[in-house]
């Protein structure tokens, strides 16, 4: 294989990592609790927030409104996670190209 074909190769693989990356970020990932909903693009940027608890919340609810935030956002960091091993996971030996 020449050097030419080689540098052709990388450039098609650096443009489909881009193409991959760029689906990623664009794409929303819900996140969810027992009392909060929320969605993330794959930038892991908040989009949106909102509880879904009903009823008052009272200053003994506050320490476990802010667990349910928190499993919230690990649940879509999660999905956001496991859609970038998907789809980028098989360049990850590609040292140098993400």
């Amino acid at each position: 294989m020449n050097m030419q074909n080689l540098m052709q190769q990388a450039q098609r693989l650096q443009r489909e990592i881009t193409k991959k990356k760029e689906e990623i970020d664009n794409e929303i990932f819900p996140g969810k609790s027992e009392w909060v909903e929320l969605t993330f693009n794959g930038k892991k940027e908040l989009k949106s927030f909102k509880i879904i608890k009903d009823g008052d919340i009272t200053n003994d609810d506050k320490e476990l409104l802010e667990d349910m935030i928190f499993l919230a956002i690990k649940d879509s960091f999660k999905k956001i996670d496991a859609e970038v091993e998907q789809k980028l996971g098989q360049y990850s030996a590609m040292n140098g190209l993400m």
